[in-house]
């Protein structure tokens, strides 16, 4: 008898020992720190910090975000290299990938599974398929980071403005694109102003639709700018400034000036930029009409409004997290569903997810997005070297003031 009672006794501690390693296993929750590009105060920051709060209520996983706004450029590298317990972490594609590429953990295994957001579909079938696809052809046909808030280099303009010079379709040609200036010049507004900082994108994107996007580029990487396509620009937009067709604040507009002092308050009708710029200028313009279109077609030897530049931001996770499986969670309770669209909403951006509404400011840039088939580089190479950054910045003010003519500004260019 007493032998049977020291066998349960051993039986039972032995239950209870097993019970308690098991339990122990399961109380162990998962917490996840997550380095953000974003500040608190911006809207992208705000929605996150709601959308976190919803995720841990939803899971139980606890997530301690740390907003790190733009410094994160500068921090994120020495946390990681010290070992520092970071499990996600987000900021620009490329910058995800070429600055933080050896800590990032590919993601192919769990992008194709279901989750409770996706309606029982991968996730990889429900997000933008444009923007996956960047992800794994930047990736070398691995997703190593995924996609959110989109965005796109489009012509935005002003609907109520265009509507009111008898505007009736928005331009595909230059043909058309003149015909639109001098309707817009009859009611007495200029059709497009520009910011310095925005002075190279706007010269790369003339020359892509020039010669192309290869000739674009070589000039760049040569720095060779004594081509014919340098002079033609600054013929076509000595005569665009002399005819009244670009704001005469261009050439001394210091950013945000043009986007603020003008394109807020209607005195111009359209300037090219990023599908951010809504947002941007929201405080300034609530009611502004938007409306945007692909930069137009200039000559057959360029490329025509198939070729954009688009990007977006962009997820991480560190291969040495601990929880990749509730990393990824996460990522896609923000880019599926109500925080998609919550954050598409707020930010007025372009959503992830393929099935989220888009914002009404941008409903005609979701068709320039859709039907773009060639990528172009931000700027088309222009800003890759600050010298020739500058020269742009420098020689176009010039041309648009009238210090430099056409041949002028080629010459300067030249140097």
């Amino acid at each position: 008898m007493k032998k049977a009672l020291l066998i349960l006794s051993a039986l039972c501690l032995g239950i209870v020992l097993v019970f308690t390693a098991c339990s122990g296993k399961k109380a162990e929750k998962a917490k996840l720190v997550y380095w953000t590009m974003w500040n608190e105060a911006e809207p992208q920051g705000m929605v996150i910090a709601e959308a976190v709060a919803a995720f841990t209520k939803e899971t139980g996983i606890q997530v301690e975000v740390n907003f790190n706004g733009r410094e994160i450029r500068k921090t994120l590298q020495p946390a990681l290299d010290a070992g520092e317990t970071i499990d996600l972490f987000d900021e620009d594609i490329e910058r995800v990938l070429n600055a933080w590429g050896k800590y990032l953990l590919p993601l192919d295994e769990y992008a194709a599974k279901a989750y409770s957001t996706t309606g029982g579909k991968a996730y990889n079938t429900v997000v933008n398929k444009t923007l996956y696809n960047l992800a794994k052809e930047l990736g070398g046909g691995s997703v190593k980071n995924i996609p959110y808030q989109p965005s796109a280099f489009v012509t935005l303009y002003n609907k109520d403005l265009f509507a009111k010079a008898g505007i009736t379709g928005t331009p595909k040609t230059w043909s058309e694109f003149l015909e639109a200036c001098e309707k817009l010049k009859a009611i007495g507004i200029p059709a497009i102003t520009v910011d310095d900082a925005y002075m190279a994108c706007f010269f790369g994107y003339n020359m892509d639709r020039l010669v192309g996007e290869a000739e674009t580029l070589k000039m760049v990487n040569n720095k060779d700018f004594t081509g014919p396509q340098v002079l033609e620009f600054g013929k076509i937009w000595e005569n665009m400034a002399k005819k009244g067709y670009i704001s005469p604040k261009a050439a001394s507009n210091i950013w945000p000036a043009g986007q603020v002092e003008e394109m807020a308050v209607s005195k111009v009708a359209m300037y090219l930029n990023g599908t951010w710029l809504p947002n941007e200028i929201k405080a300034q313009a609530p009611n502004l009409n938007w409306g945007a279109f692909a930069w137009p077609a200039m000559s057959a030897k360029g490329d025509g409004i198939e070729a954009n530049n688009y990007g977006c931001q962009s997820f991480g996770i560190n291969k040495n997290t601990k929880y990749p499986e509730e990393a990824f969670r996460l990522i896609v309770w923000l880019t599926t569903g109500e925080w998609d669209e919550r954050l598409a909403e707020e930010s007025i951006g372009i959503p992830a997810g393929n099935n989220t509404a888009w914002p009404s400011q941008l409903a005609e840039a979701k068709v320039i997005v859709d039907n773009t088939t060639n990528r172009l580089d931000w700027a088309v190479g222009m800003e890759n070297d600050p010298e020739i950054n500058a020269k742009i910045k420098e020689n176009f003010a010039k041309l648009i003031k009238g210090d430099l003519n056409a041949e002028g500004f080629a010459a300067a260019m030249a140097k």
